[in-house]
């Protein structure tokens, strides 16, 4: 066990280029999405409406990381030329902030931010927030482009959607234009819009497909040559680390954090070589990172039935049926200090639960006595339940 600080790392040189928020200098093994994406936003830059655009992929597939680059590259082009035209980017994440209401306090605070001037709070309604939006947009005198990072989550409160693109027909600016730039892991978002933002929107698509393992081999090249020391990886790691990746999602945040954990594996050994056993423990380490982060992103509501499945659980209870879960979680609901909900809003989270893999549902025939009914189960590390929802 050490009791003093190191002066020197075995295996790293700057770990900063492995975290999920490094901005890389240059975007590899993306450049058709690149250029179609400079095709849809370079109208903006002879002044023309700016077009709407929904960019579709699976977690950790580049759609942030290349949506930020070609924003940024707008911007600095507009202001590169003489024509006088002014390009404005402003961006929230809507898993952060999950209703149109909330998606527009935030914008409006992102751009007043800016400015350096004062927030506003959560007393307004929403058509009060959109005025003040509009107003902030209009303060720009150019084209400001709205970024909704993680839109799916607005779920089917869409009606941002509708607004934002009618803002200079119905003369809420006059002096600006406004382009939306929606995020989606889910496919089948647009599917789930109402008819009139369909008609309003009428963006353009831009699909990110998943990464295969040569391309996440080049990233993951690239990520160890600026923050690994050289030669510290043996020549099986990096296209392991890649195989794997590419057989379960084809993301690259995922191969990155192995390629990390492997590395903290060796480190913490005190080794100065990272091999293909310490990529075996990084895909436990990673898989449980992944488990934790996903029940943090689940509401309330869901941590409180995941829980309440996670006791009965360990106390060898299940599979239990809707009607015996549900006195379990009107406990945990209420010892949460929030009102629990009514059995077909459980029966709702569960499905989601099970879509998510969090829980297994099974289906059961008992006969013409017993009839046919659902089951349910927990598939998932009792223990990482446990630790999330008491953090």
């Amino acid at each position: 066990m050490r009791t003093t600080f190191r002066t020197e790392r075995n295996v790293f040189t700057n770990k900063d280029v492995f975290k999920e928020g490094y901005d890389p200098d240059e975007i590899l093994e993306r450049d058709e999405e690149i250029s179609e994406y400079i095709g849809y936003l370079e109208d903006a830059l002879f002044g023309e409406t700016p077009k709407n655009i929904i960019v579709y992929g699976n977690t950790g597939v580049g759609k942030t990381v290349v949506t930020d680059h070609v924003t940024q590259m707008l911007s600095s082009e507009a202001e590169r030329r003489d024509e006088g035209v002014d390009i404005h980017v402003v961006k929230v994440n809507c898993g952060h902030h999950t209703s149109s209401y909330q998606a527009a306090v935030a914008l409006v605070n992102e751009m007043r931010r800016a400015t350096d001037r004062e927030e506003i709070g959560k007393g307004y309604g929403f058509a009060d927030a959109m005025d003040m939006l509009y107003s902030e947009v209009e303060r720009r005198e150019g084209t400001v482009y709205v970024i909704l990072d993680e839109i799916d989550f607005l779920g089917d409160d869409d009606q941002i959607l509708y607004e934002l693109p009618r803002a200079s027909a119905n003369d809420y600016v006059e002096r600006s234009h406004v382009g939306v730039i929606g995020i989606s892991n889910d496919y089948t978002y647009r599917d789930n819009l109402s008819s009139k933002v369909k008609d309003t929107l009428q963006e353009d698509e831009i699909k990110f497909p998943p990464y295969d393992a040569a391309e996440l081999r080049t990233i993951l090249e690239d990520r160890a040559d600026k923050g690994m020391k050289e030669d510290v990886l043996d020549g099986a790691v990096i296209p392991k680390c890649a195989a794997i990746s590419a057989r379960d999602s084809g993301s690259a945040r995922q191969a990155i954090d192995l390629l990390r954990e492997a590395g903290n594996v060796a480190d913490a050994d005190g080794r100065d070589e990272v091999g293909e056993t310490d990529v075996d423990e990084a895909v436990t380490r990673v898989e449980r990172g992944r488990l934790k982060d996903g029940i943090r992103d689940l509401t309330a509501h869901g941590k409180c039935i995941l829980l309440s499945l996670a006791r009965a659980y360990g106390r060898q209870e299940t599979p239990l049926r809707l009607k015996e879960l549900l006195p379990v979680y009107e406990r945990v609901a209420r010892g949460a200090g929030s009102d629990p909900l009514g059995e077909h809003r459980v029966r709702d989270h569960l499905a989601d639960l099970t879509m998510l893999g969090f829980v297994e549902q099974r289906r059961t025939n008992k006969g013409r006595a017993g009839g046919q009914f659902y089951q349910y189960d927990l598939s998932v590390d009792a223990e990482a339940v446990f630790e999330v929802v008491s953090e």
